[in-house]
């Protein structure tokens, strides 16, 4: 599954909203030293309940639009 999320990092609180494009992220985190992509992942991971290794920013990872993979485990 393929997400284009909007992060707004250095926010308040961290929040998930949805919107016509994707989701919008606001993350405590600063943008540098990959803070706020670390704590996006963890996020994510526990939103969708996956592991954050099933997570990889695709693109954007130093951009406030990114595009997120997220590969859920096939079920048998």
């Amino acid at each position: 599954m393929k997400i284009r999320i909007r992060v707004k990092p250095n926010s308040r609180e961290q929040k998930i909203e949805e919107d016509e494009q994707g989701l919008i992220v606001r993350l405590k985190s600063s943008p540098t030293k990959g803070k706020a992509n670390e704590e996006l992942i963890d996020l994510l991971a526990k939103r969708y309940d996956v592991r954050k290794n099933q997570i990889t920013i695709k693109s954007g990872t130093s951009n406030k639009l990114k595009l997120i993979e997220i590969i859920k485990p096939k079920s048998n």
